[in-house]
């Protein structure tokens, strides 16, 4: 049975992390305005703070499967809003590049210590309980772009200051609640009952590493949507700052069904077979996005591919964990973190083919991403020590 305080705990604190990261982009337009940057090096914002959190979270991860490490959650909320806030701080790009940094590490801290939690919390239902969690992330994400924006529209680019103050506060209350939040064993100590010398259940890397390729692309076509939407609905459809605001927080609330719905999916018909559906019926949808002109069909089917995209998100990270059982930190440092980070490390890419040959040029990019994900997912039902 799913331990509903501690999902409730775990979601919340998913939701004031992935809020720092959400509004990154809705940030980037105020930033080209105020700054007069190029598109390649408003990537590059995104890219620091993605390539801060991808080296790292598997480490946190590591030191998670090894050690008690709780206390990383409220620091890295904590650190993911600090860091998010220094860029209205700072006038000077680099000193801004290093502000995500440390939003990034907060990130890296907070995730494996979380997920590892929350599959204690879960129970039986490991996918369900994951969606859930996941939940808070994309809520987080989705609200990000709309705080925000309301924060640059009132206070202009030093708005993100106040971006600190929801993360220090919840960090606070996370802090006070450790004790409640029930923890996995530690992969190095033996499980109860176990007799002495017992073989743990051997973790499977080979295929594990097949679906962290597999997540990594998913998250190339995510950052991809991410960090474009808005310079797209601003700079190509003729739309205001706020509308390009509103937008991401369309394409990232949308996930919110995504992920409530892939969980259970996933619990009942498996990740692979909804990853592989999910993504096969995105392939045709990215080319006709990018020949659209006008914002309401181009906004309903950015709902379509965000419920899409999200879909099978919770039970992947499941299946990612049950893969690597003596090692679920790790696991979910690289299904959370690093390989979604990675990612997030094509966005200076994107930004130079946006620069050169137009956003919609950019996007195009991504068409073949999902054939290649679906070519992935195949491979992996047939590996035979996937579990």
């Amino acid at each position: 049975m799913i331990n509903r305080r501690a999902t409730l705990l775990l979601s919340a604190g998913h939701l004031f992390t992935d809020i720092n990261q959400g509004a990154v982009p809705a940030l980037l337009p105020f930033f080209v305005a105020e700054y007069a940057l190029s598109y390649q090096q408003v990537a590059g914002l995104v890219f620091a703070g993605t390539i801060a959190s991808s080296v790292v979270q598997p480490l946190f991860g590591r030191y998670a499967d090894r050690s008690s490490a709780a206390w990383l959650m409220p620091v890295g909320i904590a650190a993911a809003g600090v860091g998010l806030a220094l860029t209205g701080v700072f006038s000077s790009y680099w000193p801004m590049a290093a502000g995500l940094m440390l939003s990034g590490l907060g990130v890296a801290a907070f995730h494996p210590e979380a997920a590892r939690s929350m599959n204690a919390a879960a129970g039986l239902r490991k996918a369900t309980g994951m969606s859930v969690f996941s939940i808070g992330g994309t809520a987080g994400f989705a609200l990000g772009p709309l705080a925000a924006t309301g924060l640059m529209l009132a206070f202009g680019v030093r708005g993100a200051v106040w971006m600190a103050l929801p993360a220090a506060a919840y960090a606070a209350v996370l802090l006070t609640q450790l004790p409640a939040l029930p923890r996995l064993r530690h992969s190095h100590r033996p499980a109860a009952g176990a007799e002495p010398g017992a073989a743990a259940s051997p973790d499977a890397w080979g295929p594990f590493g097949v679906l962290a390729a597999a997540i990594t692309l998913r998250s190339v076509l995510f950052f991809g949507f991410n960090t474009f939407l808005p310079l797209y609905w601003i700079d190509v459809l003729g739309q205001s700052a706020a509308a390009g605001g509103a937008i991401l927080s369309l394409w990232l609330g949308s996930g919110v069904i995504g992920s409530l719905v892939g969980g259970r999916l996933s619990d009942r018909y498996g990740a692979r077979r909804v990853g592989l559906i999910s993504t096969l019926l995105i392939a045709p949808l990215v080319p006709v996005f990018v020949v659209l002109r006008h914002p309401l069909p181009a906004g309903l089917l950015i709902v379509l591919m965000s419920i899409l995209m999200t879909l099978p998100s919770s039970g992947l990270i499941v299946l990612g964990q049950d893969m690597v059982p003596n090692h679920v930190g790790v696991a979910s440092g690289v299904t959370i973190g690093l390989s979604v980070s990675v990612g997030g490390a094509s966005a200076p890419l994107l930004g130079w083919m946006a620069d050169n040959f137009g956003i919609p040029t950019a996007l195009s990019g991504l068409t073949a991403v999902p054939l290649v994900i679906a070519a992935l997912l195949v491979i992996l039902s047939r590996m035979r020590s996937t579990p």
